[in-house]
């Protein structure tokens, strides 16, 4: 184990339950965080590694499904598991939706909870991946000239060089410098991956 080992955060007023999945979870390798209610989870510090949320539905203050709405509003992408004891199919239905991974009434069993912890690792592990992959691409935009960067929205865009030349009323052999530049910096192979990497950074939608 180490600081970059994923890391399982348990939300549950419940000082025996935050006890027992401490110690079922380190068994297998995973760091632990434990919090008695959703205010104290909000104020600790996430590290950018791969982590799940075990959260109760039930908690002194904010409850878990208000958490999952703050966490949304805040862009806090950490997975969640749902642990309760007086869920619904309705709330658990909810849940679900607004993207947790899993929804498991208690009791449980550690088979059930190890699986749900290691689908919410790998989706974030991939989440994580993408989002690396999108600062990766934003920092190579920024290396972009405004000129180049006006070029990078027009391609991106679909539109061809001969179009991009009469809009911006320049010729077409600047405008080929300029799209290569472009292409360079982006370190994109095809117009098709220039367009990929657009999407991927917001500046058009997919």
């Amino acid at each position: 184990m180490n600081d970059r080992s994923p890391i399982i955060y348990v939300v549950d007023d419940d000082a025996s339950i935050r006890r027992a999945m401490t110690l079922l979870l380190k068994a297998h390798a995973f760091r632990v965080e434990t919090f008695s209610c959703a205010e104290e989870f909000l104020s600790f510090r996430h590290p950018r590694i791969p982590a799940c949320l075990l959260l109760d539905v039930r908690l002194p203050g904010l409850n878990g499904p208000t958490l999952q709405d703050i966490m949304a509003e805040r862009k806090l992408f950490i997975p969640i598991v749902f642990i309760t004891g007086h869920g619904n199919i309705p709330m658990g239905v909810k849940a679900m939706k607004q993207g947790a991974v899993d929804f498991l009434p208690k009791p449980f069993t550690e088979k059930d909870l190890l699986s749900a912890v290691e689908r919410a690792i790998e989706r974030s592990k991939t989440r994580n991946k993408e989002s690396a992959e999108v600062a990766q691409i934003k920092q190579r935009i920024n290396t972009l000239s405004p000129k180049e960067l006006e070029v990078f929205h027009l391609v991106a865009k679909g539109m061809l060089n001969k179009q991009i030349a009469s809009k911006r009323g320049t010729s077409l052999q600047t405008i080929k410098v300029h799209r290569g530049r472009v292409m360079h910096k982006i370190q994109a192979k095809t117009v098709t991956e220039l367009i990929r990497f657009a999407q991927k950074a917001g500046i058009v939608s997919s």
